[in-house]
């Protein structure tokens, strides 16, 4: 079943221009997000925007589902709308697993490169200090039984 199209909704009235210029044979109304350098002519609504970025273009589509909802009753506004702004850009499939593979080339790398290392089995060395041991008699030196250590050692 076809239906006649109410409404024309564009993101650059320049690169839709044929679109644009057919919708005014038979008075269809336009709305289009323009920049500083869109043509107006055919455009019934210019709605002023970047429509240039594609973050910019999702987040004005997004802009424009929330309040389309808001005027149907469909969402309060008093309420925050639940669906992100991610929802609304392009992701290109190919991209996404190239990313994904990236990051678990990283991962493991990462965990190739890191050495797993036992600290409790160190072994002992010859003239090591033991750090467990008591500390010296009250009264004596912080530094005596280390003075008393590189004297023997020269």
């Amino acid at each position: 079943q076809f239906r006649e199209p109410r409404l024309l909704i564009v993101t650059d009235p320049r690169t839709d221009s044929q679109a644009v210029r057919e919708s005014s044979y038979v008075n269809i109304p336009v709305i289009a997000f323009c920049d500083s350098d869109s043509p107006l002519q055919f455009v019934d609504i210019a709605i002023p925007a970047n429509n240039k970025g594609k973050h910019s273009i999702g987040l004005i589509y997004w802009l424009l589902a929330r309040e389309v909802l808001r005027l149907r009753g469909s969402v309060s506004r008093t309420s925050d709308w639940d669906v992100p702004v991610d929802l609304f850009f392009h992701r290109d499939i190919e991209e996404l697993k190239k990313t994904e593979e990236e990051a678990a080339a990283k991962v493991d790398e990462a965990a190739v490169a890191t050495p797993v290392e036992d600290y409790a089995a160190v072994p002992e060395a010859e003239g090591a200090v033991d750090y467990g041991a008591a500390a010296p008699a009250g009264g004596a030196e912080w530094d005596a039984a280390a003075a008393d250590a590189s004297a023997a050692e020269w």
